[in-house]
């Protein structure tokens, strides 16, 4: 139990420690007001050396990424049917959670008065989508406000580097490295983190007061009842689909290790051998687990979904935008599937995709820190969804791919 603990504390200690930091700076901000603008240039700092790295990150990390995948061709079927289930179960969590935002304002009339990029989604949508999507110059990549574009570019640069013979490993290899390395960057900077934090937020509610603090205090309450509502509910019903009564029976029977472990941990990867060991108990075949389970701890975060609408809904009401109208609902979803599908699967893939927020809809740099405190926020949460929604994913690949000769009584 002690070291159970421990654990525990290890892994929470640094999300703590930003807690921390954002309440000193909040106090700060509360008694000083205006004054603790002074502080924001160490805030500044902080915001500067995340962005610099935004863009090498965002190619190196994806462009790696692709490249190095392997014995992706065989077992046609299972992937066929696991990357189906992954796109609309993320689908499925991000509206669920723009219905509840559309109900429940989750900043309740705050407003953050900063000049914010342009109007968002008022022109035609199929010139939208070709300025969100491409660059008419290969140097307008090199920016962090073409986003989309670049992870694009990354992806089919590393699906080509795949299709290279000889020279495929020695440059993908490299590629890794330096992923890696920018990921020892981010690292090295997060040192920095609690005071860049705690500037940051004194000067932020300084500046606009503490109802801020009760937009995030209420957004995290509207999004942990959403979780707990989410895990009761879909999460049941696709144990259901998958086997009617037995299946939510035996999901439930088996469940509780994994959520355990993904609430300690805070980690998909690191909850994946308790996830393996519980979809073995509830009979889950051999070859569709070993598929199915580490291409979810990876690539599959309807937690993250959630989040991601959180986290857009929330930049709108703070920054005074209205959030309406179906293409503005629909690249909404597009987002949190992306960063629930594709991003999730890659080193940074949270930063990458918050700053994806920020620059697609058009908002200030200074929107990144807000949704990125969010993030941190929502973690244990949303690392629960990300875990216990594989295993129930994995119930529902076994469906399509087992049909009739399901049997989640049979173990191999």
């Amino acid at each position: 139990m002690r070291l159970f603990k421990s654990k525990i504390l290890k892994n929470y200690r640094f999300p703590i420690i930003l807690l921390i930091s954002i309440i000193i700076g909040s106090l700060i901000g509360i008694i000083f007001g205006e004054k603790a603008s002074i502080l924001k240039p160490f805030g500044d700092i902080f915001l500067n050396m995340m962005y610099t790295l935004v863009v090498p990150l965002v190619f190196f990390t994806i462009s790696s990424s692709v490249a190095n995948m392997t014995n992706m061709k065989r077992l046609g079927k299972i992937l066929k049917s696991v990357f189906l289930v992954f796109i609309v179960t993320s689908a499925i969590a991000a509206i669920v959670m723009l219905i509840v935002l559309l109900i429940f304002d989750p900043t309740k009339n705050t407003n953050i008065v900063l000049e914010v990029g342009g109007e968002i989604t008022k022109t035609n949508v199929l010139e939208q989508i070709v300025k969100a999507l491409t660059v008419s110059d290969f140097g307008n990549l090199l920016s962090r406000n073409n986003m989309l574009p670049l992870i694009i570019f990354a992806s089919v640069f590393g699906i080509s580097l795949s299709l290279v013979e000889k020279e495929k490993k020695i440059v993908s290899n490299a590629l890794n490295t330096i992923s890696l390395a920018l990921m020892k960057f981010i690292k090295i900077i997060m040192y920095y983190a609690p005071i860049g934090i705690c500037a940051y937020f004194a000067s932020l509610i300084g500046e606009f007061g503490p109802e801020l603090l009760g937009s995030y205090a209420y957004s995290m309450a509207i999004y942990y009842i959403m979780c707990v509502l989410y895990f009761l509910v879909f999460y049941t019903l696709y144990a259901y689909i998958s086997d009617k009564k037995r299946g939510v029976k035996t999901f439930y029977k088996n469940i509780l290790p994994s959520t355990i472990t993904s609430l300690a941990t805070q980690s998909s990867l690191a909850s994946l051998p308790t996830n393996l060991d519980t979809a073995k108990e509830i009979g889950i075949k051999k070859d569709i687990r070993e598929v199915t389970l580490p291409l979810g701890a990876t690539m599959h975060m309807e937690g993250s979904s959630m989040g991601s609408i959180l986290k857009i809904v929330f930049l709108f009401g703070i920054f005074g935008k209205d959030f309406v109208g179906f293409d503005t609902y629909l690249i909404a979803i597009l987002i949190a599937i992306l960063g629930a599908v594709v991003m999730s699967g890659i080193p940074g893939g949270g930063l990458i995709g918050e700053m994806l927020i920020v620059t697609l809809y058009g908002f200030p740099l200074e929107a990144f820190p807000i949704i990125a405190t969010i993030g941190w926020l929502i973690d244990p949460p949303a690392t629960c969804l990300n875990v216990v929604g594989d295993v129930s994913s994995s119930m529902l690949v076994s469906k399509m791919v087992e049909g009739k000769n399901l049997s989640f009584n049979k173990f191999d």
